[in-house]
């Protein structure tokens, strides 16, 4: 079977090449025709020796998912249905904005954490993606994008909050992080690589040391009792734990800050007290808050607060003098809004015996 070099990050694309060899300089060099310029065919790396381009067709392919469908909304964001075998679909979903592009990768099928309001934890969890899978995602939109009239990849910004848990998936997402992050692949700022986590607080530690890239925590609850049954991840690693391993990963993080992602649950932890209870708990943490306008989904058993609900939470916690953003939602016309990407996966937890079919 031939070697798919995107699931080398570029210390692993060195080593390869130095195990068939080649020197060092022959792995920049393919990583830059790979990310740089887009390119799939060995024949079109010009500057590689000729004997080198057969050797490499002989073992080695670029080869990312297959696209199943594409949908754009009525606000420019595209969703992609990614097919990662056995009978397992991923979604990609790119926002468009005037100063910067956005991709939200995923980087498992389906999810086992099994938050309460979101759709991909409803379908159950199905396998890891390969490194490839995660960064094929990346070199995917931005072939189909196009580059933009100054020649630059579209893409500038890059989420981790796409299907699954990244931190659970460690060792694939961190070589799909550096790869993001290498000047002889895509060179994006850590700044700009977002991973968000349901609070996975070994892991958090790991990627602090490992790869410190923008930090986002799904909170969603002020209090353990509350986020127990929102956030199931939080009986394992309460809210004392994982506001500790938010001030570690800080020591590192390329921000000065973590973002707390809070959905907004109509009468569930929308009220003014959940709000006073949230500057508590992070008076510590320096941070921001991002609220998201919960997107619904078939059988979803919640529903979204309204604006005026979310405005007075928003005030509350803005006179703590915590930043406090509301999130557009974006693509909720496609099933591309943040919590409901799901997919057509087949559930193998056993929780459904369906094909669940939410990307319609």
């Amino acid at each position: 079977m031939k070697q798919n070099l995107l699931d080398f990050e570029p210390a692993a694309m060195t080593a390869w090449f130095a195990e068939h060899g080649e020197k060092p300089f022959r792995a920049k060099q393919v990583l830059r025709w790979i990310y740089k310029s887009g390119e799939s065919d060995f024949d079109a790396m010009s500057d590689l020796a000729i004997s080198l381009r057969e050797k490499l067709k002989q073992i080695a392919c670029i080869q990312t998912p297959k696209v199943m469908k594409e949908e754009i909304a009525s606000d420019g964001t595209c969703k992609w249905l990614l097919d990662v075998g056995t009978g397992n679909a991923v979604e990609t979903v790119y926002i468009p904005e005037e100063d910067r592009g956005t991709l939200c990768v995923s980087t498992q099928a389906g999810c086992a954490l099994d938050c309460s309001f979101c759709s991909t934890g409803k379908q159950g969890f199905n396998r890891n993606l390969s490194t490839a899978e995660i960064i094929g995602q990346v070199w995917w939109a931005n072939h189909e994008l196009g580059k933009n009239a100054d020649g630059n990849w579209p893409i500038t910004n890059v989420v981790m909050m796409g299907m699954g848990e990244p931190l659970l998936n460690f060792d694939n997402t961190v070589s799909a992080l550096r790869l993001m992050l290498d000047d002889n692949a895509y060179g994006l700022s850590r700044r700009r690589v977002t991973v968000s986590t349901s609070g996975v607080v070994p892991a958090m530690d790991r990627l602090r040391d490992a790869c410190p890239v923008a930090l986002a925590v799904s909170l969603h609850a002020p209090n353990d009792a509350l986020r127990n049954v929102l956030v199931p991840i939080n009986q394992k690693y309460p809210l004392s734990e994982l506001m500790a391993a938010c001030l570690r990963y800080l020591e590192k993080a390329p921000r000065d800050f973590v973002t707390f992602e809070y959905v907004m649950l109509a009468g569930v932890n929308d009220s003014v007290q959940h709000a006073r209870e949230l500057i508590e708990l992070v008076r510590a943490v320096p941070c921001k808050f991002n609220l998201i306008p919960f997107n619904p989904f078939p059988q979803a058993p919640y529903q979204r607060s309204d604006m005026q609900t979310v405005l007075r939470f928003r005030d509350v916690l803005m006179q703590a003098n915590i930043v406090t953003t509301i999130r557009k939602v974006r693509g909720d016309d496609i099933a591309a809004a943040c919590g409901q990407l799901a997919g057509q996966v087949q559930d193998k937890t056993k929780r459904t015996h369906r094909l669940i079919e939410v990307s319609q």
